[in-house]
C-alpha cells in the first residue's frame, strides 16, 4: 500500500497532471491551516486532499508550487520551520529539510518566503492553475499581475490565464490506481467489521451514542483511527433525517436502526449503510420496505459496467422503488404516471450515489463538457445508496409504515468487465441480517 512518504507515487501524479496542462504552466497549491477548538486546544488536522494527493505532505500551513522546466518536473514546498519548543508540545515538523529529504521536493523554504518565491516562479509562465479551497490567497491575482505594474514600461509584460486546478485534477482523481483501491478496500473491510459489531451489540434500551462508539472501537482494531464523516446511528423515526448526527436516543424494541458509517484509512474513506431491527427480527412492514430498497440497489448494481452512464443507476433505483411503492399502496397511479409526476420523491428524497475516495463525497464530474452524463470507467469507485423514508407524521400512510427509514448503501468498484461490490460481505438482506444477529445472541 502507498504511504505518505512514497515519493515515487506522488511524483508520478504530478507528472501526469503536468502532461495535461499547457506548456509554461504553474500549479499553486494552498494547504489547510490548523483550526482551534478552544484556546490552545486544536482540532485534529487533516490536509486538503488535492494538496495531499500531489505532495503527500500532511502538515498544516503549507504551500506548494509545481511546474516543468527543461523537461524536468519541479516541486517547491513551503512549510513551517523546525521549532523544538513547538514540537515538544504539538509534534514533529518536517521543516524545509525534511520536505526535501522525506517528501521529494526539489527545493523547500519556510512559509514566510512563499510570496517572493511565487513572484520568481511566475516568470515565463502563461497559465496558472490554483487549488485554494479556503481562500488563503486572496491577493493571488495581484501577484500574478505584479510585474505589469513594477517593471519599466518598455519591458515585455506577461498576461497570464488563471484557472481552477480542479477542472483538470478532479477528473484524474475519479479514476483510482491499484494502490488507492487497496486503501479503500482496507477502509471498507474495517467498516464491515464495525457494522457487524453493531448488529451484535444492539439491544433494546441501548443508546445510539454507545453504538457509534462501538463502531469506532471496532475500526480501530483495523488500524483506522478516524471516519470519513460523522457516524449516523439513527433509530426509529430519527432515520428519516438523512444526516442525523445527534446519536443521543435510546433505541427501542420493534424499531429499526439505520447506521451510516465509514472508516477512513490512510486518508481514504469507506461509506456503508445498513438498516437492521433492534430485536433481531424484522416486522412484516419493515421487511417489505427493506426488501424493496435492496431490490432497487441490486438492480442498479446489475447495470454497472464500463460504458454505462451515471444517470442510469439513479433512474433504475427510482423505477424499482416506485413500482414497489405502488404495489404496497403507498403511491397512487400507474408506473408511467408516477415516474412522470415524480410523486415517488415523497418517500425517496435523495440521489442514490456519489464518487468515493479521499473525500467521502469525492471529487470528479458527473457530466462531461457537453453536459452529457459521464460514462463509467474501470477504476471508478462510488456508492449506491437508495433509501425509502416514511416519517412518523406522514399522512395517508398506514400506521405500520410510519416512522420507517431504510437506506442500504454499498461501495462499488468498476472493473474491466463489470463491477465488484466491495462491501458485499456486510449482511444485506433481511434473512442474512436476522441470521447474523441470531448467531451472536
Amino acid at each position: 500500500m502507498a504511504t505518505l512518504t512514497d515519493t515515487t507515487l506522488y511524483a508520478a501524479r504530478r507528472s501526469a497532471l503536468l502532461d495535461r496542462l499547457p506548456p509554461e504552466s504553474l500549479v499553486v497549491l494552498a494547504g489547510y491551516q490548523q483550526k482551534v477548538r478552544s484556546k490552545n486546544i486544536k482540532y485534529h488536522f487533516r490536509q486538503d486532499n488535492d494538496f495531499l494527493y500531489l505532495t503527500g505532505f500532511a502538515e498544516p500551513d503549507a504551500f506548494a508550487l509545481i511546474y516543468r522546466e527543461a523537461s524536468h518536473d519541479c516541486l517547491s514546498l513551503f512549510c513551517r520551520p523546525r521549532d523544538k519548543a513547538a514540537e515538544v508540545s504539538f509534534g514533529h515538523r518536517a521543516g524545509p529539510e525534511g520536505a526535501v529529504a522525506q517528501f521529494g521536493a526539489n527545493e523547500a523554504f519556510v512559509i514566510d518566503e512563499f510570496e517572493s518565491r511565487l513572484l520568481d516562479a511566475l516568470k515565463g509562465k502563461t497559465h496558472v492553475y490554483v487549488s485554494d479551497e479556503l481562500n488563503r490567497l486572496p491577493a493571488l491575482w495581484q501577484l500574478i499581475n505584479h510585474e505589469r505594474f513594477h517593471t519599466p514600461f518598455d519591458v515585455p509584460k506577461a498576461y497570464r490565464q488563471l484557472s481552477a486546478l480542479g477542472a483538470v485534477l478532479h477528473p484524474m482523481r475519479a479514476i483510482k490506481s491499484d494502490s488507492e483501491i487497496a486503501l479503500i478496500r482496507h477502509a471498507v473491510n474495517a467498516s464491515i467489521a464495525g457494522h457487524k459489531a453493531l448488529m451484535k451489540t444492539v439491544t433494546p434500551g441501548i443508546n445510539e451514542g454507545l453504538l457509534a462508539a462501538t463502531f469506532m472501537l471496532e475500526i480501530a482494531k483495523h488500524g483506522c483511527v478516524d471516519v470519513g464523516y460523522p457516524n449516523i446511528v439513527a433509530s426509529g423515526n430519527n432515520a428519516c433525517c438523512l444526516h442525523y448526527e445527534d446519536n443521543c436516543c435510546e433505541v427501542k424494541a420493534g424499531e429499526l436502526v439505520l447506521v451510516d458509517a465509514g472508516a477512513e484509512y490512510s486518508h481514504y474513506s469507506a461509506d456503508i449503510t445498513r438498516t437492521f431491527p433492534v430485536n433481531g427480527l424484522f416486522s412484516n412492514a419493515q421487511r417489505q420496505i427493506h426488501t424493496l430498497v435492496l431490490s432497487a440497489l441490486d438492480a442498479a448494481i446489475a447495470r454497472v459496467r464500463p460504458g454505462a452512464r451515471w444517470n442510469v443507476l439513479y433512474e433504475t433505483c427510482m423505477e424499482v422503488m416506485a413500482k414497489g411503492l405502488i404495489e404496497l399502496g403507498l403511491l397512487e397511479g400507474s408506473l408511467d404516471e408516477v415516474m412522470k409526476s415524480e410523486s415517488y420523491k415523497r418517500f425517496t428524497v435523495h440521489k442514490t450515489g456519489h464518487w468515493l475516495g479521499m473525500d467521502v463525497h469525492d471529487v470528479g464530474p458527473y457530466q462531461d463538457e457537453r453536459g452529457d452524463w459521464r460514462t463509467l470507467e474501470p477504476g471508478m469507485v462510488f456508492t449506491l445508496e437508495p433509501g425509502i423514508y416514511i416519517p412518523a407524521d406522514a399522512i395517508n400512510v398506514p400506521p405500520k409504515y410510519r416512522g420507517l427509514g431504510v437506506r442500504i448503501e454499498d461501495d462499488i468498484l468498476v472493473t474491466a468487465d463489470g463491477c465488484e461490490n466491495l462491501s458485499g460481505a456486510c449482511p444485506r438482506s433481511c434473512d442474512e441480517i436476522e441470521a447474523f444477529m441470531a448467531s451472536g445472541r
